[in-house]
């Protein structure tokens, strides 16, 4: 429906400026512009393009809403050169502006169009007139002159409050998927369109030959943009042919098909409600109207039904044209999200557009071309596609703006023609895709399975890494995998491939035949970072790293797996105990300077020490506790069968105090072994429990004077060794197979294989046999 504007709410909101900013490394005119100072001078720019009174419209700005740049993305996230705390209140201060409102958005490439969305709703509502929205990154300088003597200082503090939205983070990344090689946006983008070339029956050929016709037209648009980072126009072969400059990155991508981060770019938006716009003298002719949007978020990565397209951020799209009332065919111009292909075949495959559609795909160049600003892209989309309809009045423009690994969508309809401002229903939508069935997980995958999508990612030193995510053949269950050999992801076409996974310590393997059996732990004579001492069937591990404290890092855990491994194997050994070198420490836990240090992270799968997630320890494990057991050595306390202190001994779940949590089973076991009010206070506060104290609730079995604990601990290892090995092991059997039976009845009635075994064994006979002899029994432990 066409209005007339002086039909329209006063409240309507419209785009009445836009503005961008940029400069190349070796431009004449560079300036070594800090992020605040570019997305300052796009200000500018857009508040000059309102072509009303700049000083009357800066003094007009009740919000001001940025993106994050890069250096502020990620909690890991550094500046080089310092940064500003409050991003949006140092641009405002460059205009002398003093907003009332100040925010700084989450992380992803749909944030512009995302603020747009959301602060044109708020206008509408009467909660803001003028609103500025911005963003930049200068990540060239900042990467040129990070090392440099004389380095600029990009640090500055503003007063005002802020509203930090965070990082939005949530679902886009995990520790498991990081283990597994996808801590890059190239190698999670390539499993899509990996999996889509698989969905289309391409060749490698013909699918590498499609990714440089779609980007091929994108070149010549960056190469007429004043602002491209790279304007170079480009052939399609060209694009996709690896060389020494256009090396792999991640299959089957090259660098020139990846988004570019390094550039210094700005772009800015200044919203305004109609009503506003009249009174400050905003000409007509400024006016665009946003009839049309939506915002979606996928299924994260391993939720989705199918990992060859993104069917919500299809819907997000056709809902923000359906809002608008126009078709996909009625828009004159499109700018598609492209920090890689498959962004752009998502939405091509959904609305039919082709390379060569001779609308164009893009307005800017994208991102590989024009540039990936950070998460401020689409700012510079908005921009160019408001130039274009005030330049063809009447006409629409659209804006797919896209966050995380295809997990956000954010679209925008833009117009001269006179539109009411109609609110969308991607609510409801949501709820729809919040719904739709997903793929049980296995974080653990064992057995024979069916590559589902893959990647491989190429180093700069010519190192390989395959990605797998497969599907298990016994129950359909889906799993992330580092292929052991490359060269298996090698064929015409890995996906459907039969391949063999399975579970280590450091994530899960796929290869192309079953791997052996694993052999049998034996106890080595010497570790590196663990003692070990056998006295007869006793055991004695010690951690021996006493200048930390016996805290444990990845090869720690490994030799301490390995050791267990060995003692529950050994029908010899029938008693362990486990205790820390010094009189300081049993255990402090992981060891942070290592977790802090950048040096990879892993750890075995039966959990700290190899003993926390242990399913099965059917044979005594006694803990000797000297002094403390913080954090992890609480935890290994907690998954020990007993436990002797000496009197310094002090146990605490203290991760609560450098920002984690006792994830190695603490939160869980503590609070079933101590009244729950106690265990809440230790979990929240790192509150530490003394030897004594520990005795009296139950979470210790002895106590010995300083420095007892392991002659404390033997001397419990005796009385259980005078006891049959096998009725000791048996009874932990039964134990365990009984401890989920809430009603004690039924948990005493539960019969247990077990038992029927036990009347059979040796030491069952020798035991009665020993009573009625009046002897000592001869335990043979069978």
């Amino acid at each position: 429906m066409t209005y007339n504007s002086d039909d329209l709410d006063p409240r309507t909101p419209i785009v009445v400026g836009v503005g961008q900013v940029s400069e190349l490394l070796d431009s004449p005119a560079y300036q070594r512009r800090s992020p605040v100072d570019l997305a300052a001078d796009a200000t500018r720019e857009a508040l000059a393009d309102t072509g009303a009174n700049t000083a009357a419209v800066t003094a007009a700005i009740d919000t001001i809403a940025a993106t994050r740049q890069f250096e502020n993305s990620t909690p890991m996230a550094r500046a080089p050169l310092g940064r500003s705390d409050n991003f949006p209140r140092s641009v405002a201060g460059r205009l002398g502006a003093n907003p009332r409102r100040a925010v700084l958005e989450v992380v992803g490439g749909q944030s512009p169009q995302h603020l747009v969305n959301e602060f044109a709703a708020v206008i509408a509502a009467g909660d803001a007139e003028v609103v500025v929205l911005t963003g930049s990154e200068a990540i060239s300088t900042i990467e040129a002159f990070a090392k440099a003597e004389d380095k600029p200082d990009f640090t500055e503090h503003a007063e005002g409050d802020l509203e930090d939205r965070g990082y939005g983070l949530k679902g886009l990344m995990s520790m498991h998927q990081a283990s597994h090689g996808l801590t890059d946006a190239p190698s999670q983008y390539a499993l899509f369109d990996n999996a889509r070339r698989a969905r289309l029956k391409l060749s490698r050929e013909e699918y590498a030959q499609a990714i440089g016709e779609l980007f091929a037209p994108f070149t010549k648009v960056a190469a007429a943009n004043p602002h491209s980072s790279a304007p170079v126009e480009r052939s399609a072969a060209e694009l996709v042919t690896p060389t020494a400059a256009n090396r792999l990155i991640a299959d089957p991508y090259t660098r020139y098909v990846v988004a570019r981060d390094k550039v210094n770019q700005g772009a800015s938006v200044v919203l305004m409600s109609m009503a506003a716009a009249k009174r400050l003298g905003v000409p007509t002719d400024r006016w665009v109207f946003l009839p049309g949007h939506a915002d979606l978020r996928e299924r994260d990565l391993m939720d989705r039904a199918d990992l060859s397209s993104s069917p919500a951020s299809v819907l997000a799209a056709r809902h923000a044209l359906d809002v608008a009332g126009i078709g996909f065919d009625e828009l004159a111009f499109i700018d598609l999200y492209s920090c890689f292909p498959s962004p752009v075949f998502n939405l091509a495959d959904a609305f039919g557009l082709k390379p060569d559609d001779p609308r164009g795909l893009t307005v800017t160049g994208g991102l590989p071309f024009f540039g990936g600003a950070g998460n401020n892209y689409s700012m510079h989309a908005i921009a160019e596609i408001v130039q274009r309809v005030r330049r063809q009045p009447g006409s629409y423009g659209f804006v797919g703006a896209n966050g995380g690994s295809m997990n956000k969508y954010s679209a925008g309809v833009y117009t001269t023609t006179p539109s009411q401002w109609r609110a969308d229903d991607s609510a409801a939508l949501q709820a729809e895709v919040n719904a739709w069935p997903a793929p049980v997980e296995a974080r653990r995958a064992d057995g024979w399975a069916t590559i589902e999508t893959y990647t491989v990612k190429h180093g700069r030193d010519g190192t390989r890494t395959g990605v797998v995510i497969g599907r298990l053949e016994s129950d359909g269950r889906r799993f992330v995998a580092l292929a052991e050999d490359a060269g298996l992801l090698a064929a015409e076409q890995p996906i459907g491939q039969r391949v063999h996974v399975h579970s280590t310590g450091k994530g899960n393997r796929v290869t192309a035949a079953a791997p052996p059996p694993a052999a049998t732990a034996v106890l080595q004579d010497r570790y590196d970072h663990i003692l070990v001492r056998r006295d007869g069937h006793l055991l004695e591990v010690t951690i021996n790293r006493p200048d930390a404290r016996n805290s444990l890092h990845p090869m720690a855990n490994e030799e301490l797996d390995h050791a267990f491994d060995a003692y529950f194997a050994d029908d010899e050994l029938w008693v362990a105990i486990l205790t820390g070198a010094g009189e300081k420490a049993f255990c402090a836990g992981n060891d942070l300077i290592y977790s802090g240090s950048g040096k990879p992270m892993w750890g075995p799968a039966n959990g700290f020490a190899g003993l926390t997630s242990r399913r099965s320890m059917p044979k005594p494990v006694i803990a000797a506790v000297n002094g403390f057991a913080m954090g992890g050595g609480c935890e290994i306390a907690l998954a020990c069968h007993l436990v002797v202190a000496d009197e310094t001994a002090r146990f605490a779940l203290s991760e609560v105090k450098v920002g984690l949590i006792a994830g190695a089973g603490g939160v869980v076991r503590l609070p079933r072994m101590l009244p729950p009010k106690l265990a809440n206070e230790m979990i929240l506060t790192g509150r530490r429990l003394g030897a004594e104290e520990a005795l009296s609730y139950g979470l210790v079995n002895r106590v010995t004077p300083a420095g007892g604990a392991l002659r404390g601990a033997r001397e419990l290892a005796a009385e259980i060794l005078e006891g049959s090995p096998t009725s000791v092991r048996i009874s932990l059997q039964v134990m365990e197979e009984t401890r989920g039976i809430p009603d004690v009845v039924d948990a005493v009635t539960h019969h247990s294989p077990a038992l029927d075994e036990l009347m059979l064994t040796e030491d069952a006979i020798e035991g009665l046999t020993a009573f009625a002899q009046k002897r000592k029994p001869n335990w043979k432990n069978r």
